[in-house]
């Protein structure tokens, strides 16, 4: 009989490497509590060409530098990183949670989920990705000021998006690429009484320009239109298939329900980032880190001991504190220059 692999025990586990996922990491690691993040890497985080609306990273730095960046700090602090795909977990007996990847098996008490969510790309032909394509209106909105845009897609959410971009340029056109719309009646009058051009012909080509970005989409009826860029409205897919396994609540439109700080309806299993509601945003994903990771920390954290335990146990002595362990204690002596 062969053996079991091993198996990798922490507090706290992150399955996801994106923006959400590693700041929850970053303040469980700081606070003093041991742990790892397990990412199959990628996400729509790493294939940012550039990163917008992050105070204090300028508009020139890379989704994957972005995030290189932040795997350096948290490797600094004693964060423990795993480039693995998380494939199944359970409940293990001792009340540990354990995840199973293809090269290991990780347990840990508490684990945050941060596997976002995949847009669902149209058929092709397309532009490039981030030269011409785009999915995020809040994040590049800007780029294309007074330039001319399309939406493309068929839902109301398409014809939303489309209305909204007449706040930054008068050049729109909607492309149903030869569906039949879904939106309604109310959306449709919508529609018709401002200057947003609804185009159902199919594209058949793409033009770029020498710099790479879309110049000019080709059509089934052979006209030619010229656009800087747009967004392809076809919804997504979320990464719940963790939290459906450990017994989470989802949501209809697949995102995990959560709390005001990250928690599931799962003791110990926490979610943040674009795998659950809101707006997905680099720093409103961050944010839902910070939170997760300090709530996590309320959970783990041995001092103050409660009355009871003190009863119990009698008072707290010298030799043990501090609560964070030894690995965690060096590592931030010597990160730290005090002399």
């Amino acid at each position: 009989m062969s053996e079991e692999p091993p198996s990798t025990e922490y507090e706290v586990i992150v399955v996801g490497g994106g923006p959400a996922g590693m700041t929850a990491a970053l303040y469980s690691t700081r606070l003093g509590h041991r742990t790892a993040v397990v990412s199959r890497g990628g996400g729509r985080a790493a294939m940012m060409q550039e990163v917008h609306n992050l105070l204090g990273v300028r508009e020139e730095t890379s989704g994957a530098e972005f995030l290189g960046i932040g795997r350096e700090q948290l490797e600094e602090y004693g964060c423990d990183f795993y480039q693995d795909l998380v494939s199944s977990c359970s409940r293990e007996e001792e009340g540990l949670i354990r995840l199973s990847g293809n090269n290991d098996d990780y347990d840990t008490e508490i684990v945050i989920l941060a596997t976002g969510f995949n847009d669902v790309r149209p058929e092709p032909p397309l532009p490039r990705t981030g030269r011409g394509l785009h999915y995020c209106l809040h994040c590049d909105a800007h780029m294309f000021v007074d330039k001319s845009v399309y939406v493309m897609g068929h839902s109301e959410s398409a014809a939303h998006v489309a209305g909204i971009m007449l706040n930054f340029t008068d050049e729109v056109d909607l492309l149903t690429r030869g569906d039949d719309p879904e939106w309604s009646d109310e959306t449709a009058g919508m529609l018709e009484r401002h200057p947003i051009d609804v185009v159902h012909e199919d594209v058949t080509g793409v033009q770029n320009g020498d710099d790479g970005w879309l110049k000019a989409l080709e059509f089934e009826d052979g006209t030619v239109r010229e656009y800087r860029g747009g967004f392809a409205m076809y919804g997504a897919e979320y990464n719940n298939g963790l939290a459906r396994e450990l017994g989470c609540e989802i949501n209809d439109d697949g995102t995990i329900e959560v709390g005001d700080h990250g928690q599931t309806s799962v003791e110990g299993v926490y979610a943040v980032g674009d795998c659950t509601p809101g707006h997905n945003q680099l720093p409103v994903g961050m944010g839902q880190g910070a939170k997760a990771g300090i709530d996590v920390h309320f959970r783990l954290r041995d001092f103050p001991r409660d009355s009871d335990i003190l009863d119990e146990q009698g008072p707290v002595r010298s030799a043990e504190v501090p609560g964070i362990p030894d690995e965690l204690l060096e590592q931030a002596v010597d990160f730290h220059t005090y002399d």
